[in-house]
């Protein structure tokens, strides 16, 4: 106040303000930008439901061959119609909706233009079919236990193979739904070290279990042998692009499953059944439980034809 009776007011300038104020306010080291949603189209659908009626006639048909030959001899169809009866379960789930959830990846972005935050983030949210490894937790024993009666292979290495297969899955779907960074890695390192035992079992240990049977049943099981590790090994590469790195559509991945299940399940089916309809020395010859029911006389296995060269 002066000598006059009038008062003098200071107003803060916009640079006090603007550092008082940022001062005050923490500025955030990260922004979350708007969520991704990568989930499966038109496409998707379509060919989930192409799938699903080929797996259902090729079931139906595998059946309708299981009743051609006698109970005695039916092992590997009805097997082989299992498989294809457990994916076509799994495609109708996934075709309607059903076995399927998303998980969360949060990805961070450099901004490019000079700011005062750092980061943003962004939220990546992916359709994961979790159907999918239910199906393949059945069936990819079951196509195992195919080719480790086509071969022979003993007790034990069956019983290694199938608890190598089973941890196989089991990481691959703990990985799809794992964090991105170790974790998620880690879980697939785990699955693909699983898969390289059931590699080194149907090649080695199936291999020369074969070679004590016949030339045909020893050739056959050696081409099926390498047709089933041929597809096999594309599925780790395709999860890796999919939902591994999350490199390629929810639709794309669809459709490579998709192709390698047929090739896996039904083209695997109907050349086994075919041969060994054609081969005799690859038949299985099961009696006693199996075909007369516990209790009523002895059990009895016969690898190869019978005296009545059925």
């Amino acid at each position: 106040m002066d000598a006059m009776g009038s008062t003098t007011f200071y107003v803060p300038t916009s640079s006090v303000v603007s550092k008082t104020l940022t001062s005050a306010i923490p500025v955030p080291t990260s922004v979350p930008d708007k969520p991704t949603i990568q989930s499966a189209g038109d496409t998707g659908h379509r060919t989930l439901w192409t799938v699903f009626v080929l797996m259902l006639i090729s079931t139906i048909i595998f059946a309708a061959l299981a009743f051609r030959v006698p109970v005695q001899k039916r092992l590997f169809h009805i097997i082989t119609t299992f498989i294809t009866a457990t994916a076509a379960i799994s495609y109708y789930a996934m075709a309607t909706g059903d076995g399927n959830s998303y998980s969360k990846n949060i990805k961070r972005k450099p901004v490019e233009v000079v700011t005062s935050v750092p980061h943003i983030i962004e939220e990546i949210w992916r359709q994961i079919f979790y159907a999918r490894y239910i199906d393949w937790a059945i069936t990819t024993p079951l196509l195992l236990l195919d080719l480790a009666f086509l071969a022979g292979m003993s007790g034990a290495n069956i019983i290694v193979a199938l608890f190598a297969d089973v941890v196989m899955i089991l990481c691959g779907l703990f990985a799809a739904f794992g964090r991105e960074g170790g974790q998620k890695w880690g879980y697939y390192a785990m699955a693909c070290v699983a898969y390289l035992i059931i590699v080194y079992l149907l090649a080695v240990s199936g291999r020369a279990a074969a070679d004590t049977r016949d030339a045909k049943t020893s050739a056959f099981y050696k081409s099926l042998g390498f047709f089933t590790i041929a597809v096999w090994t594309a599925y780790p590469i395709i999860w890796g692009i999919g939902d591994g790195a999350r490199h390629m559509s929810v639709d794309a991945e669809i459709i490579a499953y998709a192709i390698l299940d047929i090739l896996a399940k039904i083209v695997f089916g109907f050349w086994l059944l075919i041969t060994h309809e054609q081969v005799a020395s690859t038949n299985i010859h099961l009696d006693g439980a199996w075909t007369h029911g516990f209790g009523k006389r002895e059990g009895s296995l016969r690898v190869g034809d019978d005296d009545e060269g059925a």
